[in-house]
């Protein structure tokens, strides 16, 4: 089943001013003016101005009456098209094969297949969310079973995503208004004058009295926005993306058919990728099909890639999802992403090569949806910041870590509360209880001082934390730290926490 994601940046030219000119300070309202002949109105205005009382539509001259320190500058359509295409490049590296602008203000992504790679559909708008938000954007991300569906419910339900489930498109648009349908507003306006104002107004009425009077475009709409009509998107290309492609007189649909071509594009790919020194990081097929819809697979490589032989089986590997439906008329594959790529000479035969490449164990999990990466140490002394994600092929750290005390197998990603019986200062705990089971301490050992990075936070100026090793009845050794000295409540709460599990 279909999914489709739409983006709404219904601030994005405000947006794009704050970013071009970091100095504009926050609380600064901002709002761009359009013009057509003498007239002149805020067709953008940023939240500090509709705080402040300025409206969309609203005419310049009275939104400068309203607030005398208004920051007003002219629309630039262009600049705003050209970030909108940034935006869009930036979503088909990162989330879907199939990516297009929509309209002036959005995106829309076709996610069938691909929300798997993000942690599920959840994860993965929420995901785009936040995203967006450390780059200054505003957006709104709705998913649903058509690009109408999530187009409408981006644009309407105030919330920072939404999520229409499989099935429930109907239930989700009968209330939202007939302008979400993506009519024109001499359509939209007289459809109003009749009475209509919401979609499922409109869906349950006799369509013959509609098309007679306003041509088919209404039931079109409607049909796309409930998945009777598909609506290919057009996915953004630019003119440096290397893509191949091969259109079919006869449509196919045989699956040894389908992988043979696959084969064939990806040999035609590689040559073009020889040619310029690049190895593919991640690549699309895109198959379109006789009735108009499409259908992508994405397949990435942790390292940059030409082996013809692996990049054949990435793809065939999920081929088999593939549904040809009436046939196949084309297939495309891009490398969406391509990095430099330089010639090394191959291991001999007759050296034992004890250096396994395991890039390719990688490639598999990271295709199947799976997140693979590898730990690094930091060079700090708290615990938790010791350590940090990295690549799973990604070069090897230099950075080790200078400790002369033991560190548990398992960390806690947060230390958790315990509530504890020692002797301040400097004792160690006599017994324990941890999520409602008392331990008595039979062996310790510390304590091991830490103090904060008083160079990075203020907070942290006298705060320290003594960590102790502490081995229970049962031969179970736990790494737990007190918050202060035991002392003076500057250095910290006193509280007891356990911070790590040895094997």
């Amino acid at each position: 089943m279909p999914r489709v994601v739409s983006i709404y940046l219904p601030t994005l030219p405000t947006d794009r001013i704050r970013r071009d000119d970091p100095d504009i300070p926050p609380e600064q309202p901002v709002v761009v003016i359009a013009r057509s002949g003498a007239k002149r109105w805020v067709s953008s205005a940023d939240a500090a101005a509709v705080t402040a009382g300025v409206r969309i539509g609203m005419a310049a001259a009275k939104a400068q009456a309203l607030f005398s320190g208004l920051m007003m500058v002219d629309a630039d359509p262009v600049a705003d098209a050209r970030a909108l295409e940034r935006l869009s490049l930036w979503a088909l590296k990162i989330y879907s094969p199939v990516v297009a602008v929509d309209g002036t203000d959005g995106i829309v992504l076709d996610t069938e297949g691909a929300d798997h790679l993000q942690g599920g559909e959840a994860m993965m708008i929420s995901g785009i969310a936040n995203r967006f938000r450390p780059k200054g954007l505003t957006a709104r991300v709705a998913i649903a079973d058509t690009w109408g569906a999530a187009h409408a419910c981006a644009r309407t339900i105030a919330r920072e995503t939404v999520i229409v489930p499989t099935g429930q498109t109907a239930r989700a648009v009968e209330r939202l208004p007939i302008a979400r349908l993506r009519l024109p507003e001499k359509t939209v306006s007289d459809l109003r004058t009749l009475g209509f104002r919401t979609i499922g107004e409109l869906s349950a009425t006799p369509r013959a009295p509609l098309a007679l009077r306003f041509g088919p475009e209404i039931g079109r709409r409607l049909d796309q926005m409930f998945g009777r009509v598909s609506e290919p998107i057009d996915p953004v290309r630019t003119p440096d993306l290397i893509v191949v492609s091969r259109s079919f007189a006869e449509p196919i649909g045989a699956a040894e058919t389908i992988d043979k071509y696959v084969g064939r594009l990806v040999v035609a790919l590689v040559e073009k990728l020889q040619e310029r020194g690049l190895g593919i990081r991640r690549a699309d097929l895109l198959v379109e099909k006789v009735d108009g819809t499409r259908q992508a697979i994405r397949a990435g490589t942790a390292k940059p890639a030409r082996d013809i032989a692996w990049l054949t089986k990435l793809f065939r590997d999920r081929t088999e999802k593939i549904e040809p439906g009436f046939g196949i008329e084309k297939l495309s594959l891009a490398a969406v992403m391509a990095e430099p790529l330089e010639e090394t000479q191959s291991a001999s035969t007759l050296v034992d090569d004890t250096d396994r490449d395991i890039t390719p164990l990688i490639d598999i999990f990271g295709n199947r949806g799976h997140r693979v990466y590898r730990y690094a140490a930091v060079a700090s002394d708290v615990p938790e910041r010791s350590v940090r994600r990295i690549a799973a092929a990604a070069a090897d750290v230099l950075e080790t870590w200078t400790l002369h005390w033991p560190r548990p197998t398992r960390l806690l990603a947060h230390p958790d509360p315990i509530d504890v019986i020692a002797l301040l200062p400097d004792q160690p705990p006599v017994s324990f209880t941890w999520r409602g089971k008392r331990r008595r301490v039979k062996r310790a050992d510390g304590p091991e001082r830490v103090f904060g990075e008083w160079w990075k936070r203020d907070s942290e100026i006298a705060a320290v934390r003594d960590y102790f090793t502490l081995e229970d009845e049962a031969g179970e050794r736990f790494w737990v730290f007190r918050s202060g000295d035991g002392e003076n409540l500057a250095t910290g709460s006193h509280r007891w926490f356990l911070h790590g599990i040895f094997a």
